[in-house]
């Protein structure tokens, strides 16, 4: 296999909180509580809107995409990477487990700060490799943004932040359709899972989720959980932008950051479909997940300070 570039020029190190995998726990590849009533619904895709940069999110849909595995479903795992290297990504999925940890790095997480390219993204992203060597019928599609300028210009025209969220769309769906698959799950941030337009201080525009409909039946939860920390990327206090001011690097500062609660539970995490206690919720979402507290997952391959 002919591999987009030479994984002998510079061997990367994974850190060792994703190398070396977390021993199975009990019930760990048992589906959280109130999965059975998201497949009884049977849709194409499930979405789970999270927070970037926690270590629960990413844990809870590595929990099920092992349950899945288990049960001999056919999966397509869309994570929110850069859509221009999803060739790159298909060819590394393909290699032996090490190689895929080898390329890793490569494939759009060196040097970003950001809890889209977290440890505990990588985490998952390395078990459910780990899952397909094994013999699961799992593929991985990298969807964000406009893969290429023919879909920046067929999407122009859309409103706001329209154009990003219909390509984000479009690459899950071509990638959905390649094989008949059980089950997309799409992890991505809360914003792009939301299934009314919105806006967001300019003109209303369609999320990625709205736009997903069109291809196929969808259930989208929102992240709920009980406070603590995130990984994210912040304006530094006391900024002050100028009209018309673009945001430079040296104005954000990324970290863990305290983080209020969204909601409340004395149970495990869980998922709950068309379950509300916030009547706003129930026009965003179809449902929520429940993770508990939260913790900050810091990035895989931060850039050298």
């Amino acid at each position: 296999m002919k591999f987009p570039f030479a994984l002998a020029a510079a061997i990367m190190t994974v850190p060792a909180a994703a190398e070396h995998a977390r021993a199975p726990a009990p019930n760990q590849c048992a589906a959280p509580e109130g999965w059975a009533a998201v497949t009884a619904r049977d849709p194409d895709f499930v979405v789970f809107g999270e927070t970037h940069g926690t270590n629960e999110a990413p844990a809870f849909v590595e929990r099920l995409i092992c349950a899945e595995a288990e049960r001999g479903q056919r999966l397509l795992l869309a994570v929110e990477h850069s859509s221009w290297q999803n060739q790159a990504w298909q060819a590394a999925w393909a290699l032996p487990h090490e190689a895929f940890q080898q390329a890793l790095p490569e494939l759009g997480w060196r040097n970003r700060d950001d809890g889209v390219a977290s440890e505990a993204m990588l985490r998952l992203i390395l078990a459910a490799h780990r899952h397909k060597e094994r013999g699961a019928l799992i593929d991985i599609v990298a969807f964000n943004g406009a893969r290429d300028d023919d879909q920046r210009t067929r999407f122009a025209d859309l409103p706001g932040q329209g154009p990003h969220e219909a390509a984000q769309a479009e690459n899950i769906a071509e990638a959905a359709a390649q094989k008949d698959y059980d089950r997309v799950i799409v992890l991505v941030g809360n914003l792009h899972a939301e299934i009314a337009p919105l806006s967001i201080g300019g003109p209303e525009f369609e999320p990625m989720a709205v736009r997903l409909r069109r291809y196929g039946s969808l259930l989208s939860l929102g992240l709920q959980h009980g406070g603590g920390e995130a990984w994210n990327c912040l304006l530094v206090p006391e900024t002050k932008l100028a009209p018309g001011e673009d945001v430079t690097n040296d104005m954000i500062s990324c970290a863990a950051s305290a983080t209020g609660a969204e909601g409340s539970s004395d149970r495990p995490p869980h998922i709950a479909v068309g379950e509300f206690a916030d009547a706003g919720l129930k026009r965003r979402f179809d449902g929520t997940f429940w993770v508990g507290p939260i913790s900050a997952s810091p990035p895989a391959f931060p850039p050298e300070r």
